[in-house]
């Protein structure tokens, strides 16, 4: 069905007066915007009302774009003291449960699916590795939850979705014919680490220069804008250079809360509403994406492998890389848990589809349905988590109320 300017405004506006009447009743259920946004794609697909094709180039822009706002978002509000506090959870999860995941998942797509060359097998893999705090913004904005894992989810998946870009293209170019993956390799290394730098300078020096502007500096209406401005800047500045324009963006925003810490106070709000407006939107239309793709694999190969990544992959490498870590058992399962494939896998499957990969259609096939089983899952599980999780905090293991939660009181 083809749809005028006027008839999207009204699809569009329905979706999200729909989306935000609903949130009151959603608030405390295991319903979620994410899923209900997933399942109104895939119903008004079936009926016909919209249409998602896959080499769209508005439907590639919009969950970049999604991804950039999530992603500065998410560097806004890490905070520096806690940073300074809980650096070593985050760390692990990046550093050695990142790359576990990356491996498990490769060596089982290779298993299950054996038309995958083994470059397409990690490609997949790659595409899966990152993870989605949006889908599960009950765990990540929940006081229930405690704080060093709400930050420890928070900064993983802000980090490794940038960084899982030079992973994705690498693997990329070796599906393709005639890559040069170790001149690639050493582009990508080098556009990831040119993306830290831009991103360090650009967001401090943006929070030292808002005092000594003239007037006083901005106003407080203005500050979110700001900072919304200050990370497209960053994003767009890299990618016309030489730097990687989503990690930029996330380390962006954590320079700029360091140097500016009124600036994620104001934007939070700001942010909050915005990222809502782009969650709605992205998650309906991937749910058309998936509506109009199918799947024509092996469906048990399938239903294996979500098994796999869903309940083995992420919680094994959660489990190996936190041994021998301070944190108790209930908060390494909850992190191992809630690792969801959302916004960042979906723009990668894209890229993955777009490009000449031989088997690019089956990689993406898999990949998408990995993501909706994630969303359903996760979005589902969020609220139901953050009870589970607030049970197994109220005493430690000698009986004795945590610190962590004696301060926030």
């Amino acid at each position: 069905m083809e749809l005028g300017f006027s008839e999207a405004l009204l699809i569009v506006g329905a979706l999200i007066a729909v989306a935000a009447s609903l949130s009151g009743l959603m608030h405390g259920t295991v319903l979620s915007i994410s899923v209900l946004a997933l399942g109104a794609g895939l119903l008004l697909s079936e009926l016909d009302v919209i249409e998602v094709r896959a080499g769209d180039e508005g439907l590639l822009e919009l969950i970049e774009l999604a991804l950039i706002l999530t992603l500065f978002a998410d560097g806004l509000i890490v905070e520096r003291e806690l940073l300074r506090i809980h650096w070593s959870a985050p760390a692990r999860a990046i550093a050695l449960a990142m790359p576990l995941t990356l491996v498990m998942l490769a060596l089982a797509a290779k298993l299950l699916f054996s038309e995958l060359s083994w470059a397409e097998a990690f490609l997949l893999a790659a595409v899966l590795t990152p993870t989605d705090p949006v889908i599960t913004s009950a765990v990540v904005t929940s006081a229930r939850v405690p704080q060093s894992v709400r930050h420890t989810l928070n900064l993983e998946s802000g980090l490794n979705d940038g960084l899982a870009v030079p992973f994705v293209l690498f693997f990329l170019v070796l599906a393709q014919s005639g890559g040069d993956a170790g001149g690639e390799a050493l582009s990508l290394v080098g556009e990831a680490a040119a993306g830290v730098v831009l991103g360090l300078t650009l967001g401090y020096a943006g929070g030292r220069l808002l005092p000594l502007l003239p007037g006083g500096g901005i106003t407080h209406r203005y500050e979110g804008l700001f900072a919304l401005g200050l990370g497209l800047f960053t994003f767009g500045f890299a990618e016309v250079t030489i730097a990687n324009g989503l990690v930029a963006t996330f380390v962006c925003g954590l320079a700029l809360a360091m140097a500016e810490h009124e600036i994620p106070e104001a934007f939070v709000g700001f942010s909050e509403n915005i990222s809502a407006i782009f969650q709605v939107l992205t998650f309906v239309a991937f749910g058309a994406l998936i509506a109009s793709t199918g799947y024509a694999g092996s469906v048990p190969a399938l239903l294996v492998f979500i098994a796999l990544v869903l309940l083995v992959a992420r919680p094994l490498a959660i489990m190996v890389a936190f041994v021998r870590a301070r944190m108790p058992l209930a908060q390494r399962a909850f992190i191992g848990w809630f690792g969801p494939k959302g916004v960042a896998s979906m723009l990668f499957a894209l890229f993955v589809l777009n490009s000449q990969a031989p088997d690019r259609t089956i990689v993406f096939d898999i990949a998408a349905f990995v993501i909706l089983a994630s969303i359903l899952a996760h979005g589902l599980t969020d609220t139901v988590g953050a009870g589970w999780i607030e049970r197994h905090i109220d005493t430690d293991e000698g009986g004795r109320e945590p610190a962590e939660r004696r301060s926030d009181e």
